[in-house]
């Protein structure tokens, strides 16, 4: 926030130019890759670094409810390393309006995070998606705060969330047909299947559909290779 796009873009572009000097001097000595082309390998790396800002700062606007297009900005961010630290959305005619503040995590910290606000004891990787959800819900809530995520505000809404959506999502699958899964991992498993069906309907087909599909095509046919059909 402290720096001008100009500023930004002045830097990004010494940046190129020290790293393109840099491996322009290495190839004349002999020591650089022929494959490594020193110019294109500098402004390669200022056009990741544009792109990963551009998905760290920009402020999102989607139709309104579609709640699927917010969990995808999510994964991408995930799979870039970083953690949502907050979100708010901004509800009005012309869609909603989402800003993220991003952050990097360091290992466990989904695990620790997610048994400190919820109870719940899981894998890191389950416990990064039921953070997801619980984010995503929480910015829709009226008395949400953005702004103190680790408050006591955010545990009472953490709370809240194990017993209005976390525990009637599993209550409704029944229980002869989960096998081993323990509460937390088949949250999981129903979150990763709304996931893939709204990827394939392009939009959020929401938790209750999510559960009847899963319930009559996946558990009852556990077959990995067995793609499930939509309702």
């Amino acid at each position: 926030p402290q720096l001008t796009t100009g500023q930004r873009a002045y830097d990004i572009e010494l940046a190129r130019v020290n790293i393109s000097g840099e491996l322009l001097d290495l190839e004349a000595a002999g020591a650089l890759h022929p494959s490594v082309d020193p110019i294109a390998f500098g402004t390669e790396i200022c056009r990741r670094y544009q792109d990963l800002w551009e998905e760290l700062t920009r402020t999102s606007v989607y139709p309104a409810g579609k709640y699927h297009y917010i969990d995808r900005r999510i994964r991408r961010l995930n799979d870039l390393g970083f953690d949502v630290a907050e979100m708010q959305i901004q509800h009005s005619s012309s869609g909603d309006t989402v800003t993220f503040v991003p952050k990097v995590v360091d290992a466990g910290h989904h695990h620790r995070q997610l048994l400190r606000l919820t109870g719940l004891d899981t894998e890191e990787n389950q416990a990064r998606r039921l953070l997801n959800d619980l984010e995503s819900w929480m910015a829709t809530q009226d008395d949400y705060a953005p702004g103190d995520p680790l408050g006591a505000r955010t545990e009472v809404l953490a709370h809240r969330w194990v017993r209005e959506v976390f525990r009637p999502t599993v209550r409704a699958v029944p229980q002869h047909l989960r096998g081993s899964m323990d509460p937390a991992e088949l949250y999981h498993e129903l979150l990763e299947h709304r996931w893939y069906l709204s990827e394939r309907a392009q939009h959020d087909i929401g938790l209750d559909a999510a559960v009847k599909d899963f319930t009559a095509r996946i558990l009852p046919h556990p077959d990995p290779e067995a793609a499930p059909v939509q309702s």
